[in-house]
């Protein structure tokens, strides 16, 4: 009996030995074959990774390509022939101006496979340990009904430090800092909520590992750094204008003192504290408040009735009607809080623009506006970083209220069931993209950029670029809201609410109001730097100025109001 069993036994122990031979030799064929593979994929693409984005050489030159292109503009020249409603068709624009040609859809690829590598680049800083200047108070409840701190907010879910927050919440004039979820910062002169148990505020800064930045609902407080009143150096503040003495001064403003020295530093310190966006002044009176409906500050008055504000000599009975009005560095906090729809939407609605139109500006506006998150067809982890929460939501997910695309082929544009179309200055749009190309979305392109052979080559590619977007939206958009970025800057509570209206939204003139006294937003860039010579040469001018004309005749065409006035001449 013993003898069938060691045989047995020793059969059994081939067996396992022959099939872990047999399955080290699967697993070493299949690693030769997958690394043969990918030899083969790294030799077709040239290299061990995607190639880097070019400096934009001229399509119109692309070695290899002329037989191919020149095909596309005889079959785009055949269609516009047969097609009678193509409003390029009979015009005589500076290019052929059909985005579906080969050269346009290169150029967008080689654009947006460039914004995804920025994405996907940036890192955050490597953690470490900081010294705080402020002092640590302790963890406390907070929820979007019952704020902590009820001043500015400001995100950062890649970098934010607990210094980072103490800092911006100093320059805003305010003294407390507190961290939630991580990367949330929100500032105020007052804690609003009860302290609750440490160990609640279990959450690392984003960009800072040990250092206490929060929790679910909770948020971990800083008391910010001390210094004198007039040592305070407050970011934002911005002069609003003259404006004349609301009827009922004492409804219009929640604070009213009297200071016989009075000074604009003084009364904005005193409206900071106060944690109200709005300064009034008029020697010897400072008023605090928000805009709203009894003080709107739609109609500035003309400056030389404010000239005397704070002069010590005496002040006429006509000029006693007159307040400069200042924007203090605290943020009106009455439309920061946004969501996503709570039900799904059936109707997908696109913003669309041509880059550097102001897409993102827009997006903050909607969204203070309306209190619902803006989605994207794309991915900038730039913009997701910085509170758009919306940039990582699938695009058809039917939870924002629309969805910022630069796209313009046709089967991309019927996609939608409708679209904002957002346009533009030509001349602004190239310059704020290429100082995007080469600064990022707040920087400025350097000098040597300007004057360098990649400018002229930008504008060559990207011009036609800017009016076969508007053009193919015009033809296959199915309901379009044509929105100028010019008007838009000018009559801003009146553009936003037929923005509203377009998308099904019903709001109140406060969240309006409210949307206009924040319209800066976090990504709006910095006055444009003055070149000491004009970037735009006359060969690049006469490109631009007819693509301009042939935009404004389509416009007209389909009972549009034209382009605006300043668009030409330059």
């Amino acid at each position: 009996m013993a003898k069938p069993f060691y045989i047995l036994q020793r059969f059994l122990r081939r067996v396992q030995l022959l099939l872990l031979f047999l399955g080290v030799a699967y697993i070493m064929a299949g690693s030769v074959l997958l690394l043969q593979r990918s030899g083969q994929v790294v030799s077709q693409r040239g290299g061990p990774s995607l190639p880097p984005m070019p400096s934009l050489p001229s399509l119109h030159k692309a070695p290899g390509e002329g037989r191919v292109y020149g095909s596309a503009r005889s079959q785009m020249a055949a269609n516009r022939e047969r097609d009678p409603d193509d409003p390029s068709r009979g015009r005589a624009g500076p290019h052929w101006l059909v985005s579906r040609n080969l050269e346009i859809r290169l150029l967008r690829r080689r654009w947006f496979h460039h914004l995804e590598q920025e994405s996907q680049v940036e890192r955050g800083p490597v953690p470490r340990k900081v010294g705080h200047k402020g002092t640590y108070v302790g963890c406390f409840l907070d929820d979007k009904d019952n704020r902590a701190l009820g001043g500015n907010v400001f995100y950062d879910f890649r970098k934010m430090t607990s210094t980072l927050c103490q800092d911006t919440c100093s320059e805003s004039g305010y003294r407390f800092a507190g961290l939630e979820y991580g990367a949330e910062c929100y500032c105020g002169n007052r804690i609003s909520t009860s302290r609750t148990r440490e160990e609640d505020c279990n959450l690392d800064c984003k960009g800072e590992k040990g250092s206490p930045c929060g929790g679910v609902g909770r948020l971990s407080i800083y008391k910010v750094e001390e210094l004198l009143p007039g040592q305070r150096r407050y970011r934002n503040v911005r002069y609003r204008g003259c404006f004349e003495r609301p009827k009922n001064i004492t409804a219009a403003f929640l604070v009213h003192s009297i200071q016989p020295n009075l000074t604009l530093q003084s009364c904005i310190e005193t409206c900071t504290i106060k944690e109200l966006p709005l300064a009034v002044l008029r020697r010897p009176d400072c008023f605090c408040g928000y805009v709203s409906s009894r003080f709107t500050l739609h109609q500035p008055a003309e400056e030389r009735y404010c000239a005397h504000a704070n002069a010590t000599g005496p002040i006429t009975s006509v000029d006693r009607e007159y307040y400069q009005v200042y924007q203090t560095p605290v943020q009106d906090s009455r439309c920061t809080e946004r969501k996503f729809l709570p039900e799904k939407s059936n109707t997908l609605v696109a913003l669309t623009s041509f880059p550097g139109a102001g897409n993102t500006w827009v997006r903050h506006l909607i969204e203070l506006a309306t209190g619902f998150y803006t989605g994207s067809f794309y991915f900038d982890g730039t913009l997701y970083n910085k509170g758009f929460k919306g940039e990582k939501d699938y695009w058809k997910s039917g939870r924002t209220i629309c969805v910022k695309t630069h796209e313009s082929g046709r089967h991309e544009i019927e996609m939608y069931d409708s679209a904002i179309l957002l346009i533009r200055n030509p001349y602004r749009c190239l310059m704020a993209e290429f100082n995007r190309k080469c600064a990022g979305h707040l920087g400025h392109a350097a000098e040597q950029h300007w004057k360098s052979n990649e400018w002229p080559e930008f504008v060559s590619s990207y011009a036609s670029w800017w009016a076969s977007h508007v053009l193919d939206w015009l033809k296959f958009g199915r309901q379009v809201l044509v929105v100028h970025y010019e008007e838009l800057q000018g009559a801003l509570f009146l553009q936003l609410r037929h923005i509203a209206s377009f998308l099904n939204i019903s709001i109140t003139d406060e969240r309006l109001l409210c949307a206009q006294s924040n319209q800066d937003g976090h990504f709006k860039r910095s006055a444009t730097q003055k070149q000491g010579f004009d970037p735009f040469t006359p060969e690049m001018k006469l490109l631009i100025d007819g693509y301009i004309h042939t935009v404004d005749s389509a416009l007209r065409d389909r009972n549009y109001t034209g382009l605006p006035q300043e668009y030409l001449p330059r």
